[in-house]
């Protein structure tokens, strides 16, 4: 069984290596479902890791809804991808029912040419899961990384078994698996799994220090935009 970890910066994708990790995801912000990493991240780990490394293609947190300018981002940084060598791309776009936007998607498939491409876990805010993997192969996307449509992906392994059964994209289970449940999606006939593997370290006390996330900004279902008007009357009171 392949494992993909997760990582989050130059060091976890080394530590993942050093693990015996059969590929990484690399992305950013973890707690908001994770973001496109820096090209310069994307960079040093292409140079210093020796397994497959596919990226994040996700110019934002929240819902995959996206719009023509974020569009626009994805494919350069799919293209950035391919200057830079990566083996793989992991990304999807959805419409605002939570189907699948097939041409988008179809246009980052083929862009990302001959990169392996990973629908992410998108897949689970679909209402007709089923029906959209024969969609998504298609189109010829590679893997679908999903937890099942539920928060574990353990909570999900017959669903994920199932689905499996029907589809020749690879089924790549990912959310909540851990050292008590791994062997379980083996046993079950899957053929990958996907983990963070987070502990946390380099602490700093705070104590008495204003917190610099934004609570405002985590927001699944609008996306913030800097506001023309906002920004003009600030600066016509200043200028």
């Amino acid at each position: 069984m392949l494992v993909e970890v997760c990582a989050n910066s130059l060091e976890s994708a080394l530590n993942a290596q050093s693990a015996g990790a059969d590929r990484i995801e690399l992305c950013s912000e973890l707690g908001v479902g994770g973001i496109t990493p820096s090209m310069g991240l994307i960079k040093l780990v292409k140079e210093r890791l020796d397994i497959p490394v596919h990226v994040l293609i996700r110019p934002r947190s929240g819902h995959f809804h996206y719009s023509i300018t974020e569009f626009e981002v994805m494919k350069a940084d799919i293209e950035a991808c391919k200057e830079l060598g990566v083996d793989g791309v992991v990304s999807g776009m959805l419409h605002n029912n939570f189907s699948i936007d097939v041409e988008g998607t179809r246009e980052l498939v083929e862009l990302s040419r001959p990169m392996h491409f990973t629908f992410h876990r998108a897949f689970d805010w679909l209402d007709h899961p089923e029906s959209a993997l024969a969609t998504l192969s298609q189109i010829g996307v590679d893997t679908v990384l999903t937890s099942g449509g539920t928060s574990s992906a353990a909570d999900a392994l017959e669903i994920l078994k199932t689905w499996q059964s029907q589809t020749s994209i690879i089924i790549m289970p990912g959310g909540g698996i851990n050292l008590t449940n791994a062997r379980n999606f083996k046993e079950a006939g899957l053929q990958i799994i996907h983990l963070s593997g987070t502990t946390f370290g380099n602490s700093v006390d705070v104590s008495g220090k204003i917190s610099m996330n934004s609570a405002k900004h985590l927001v699944e279902n609008q996306v913030g935009i800097t506001n023309t008007m906002l920004v003009q009357s600030v600066v016509q009171a200043v200028k």
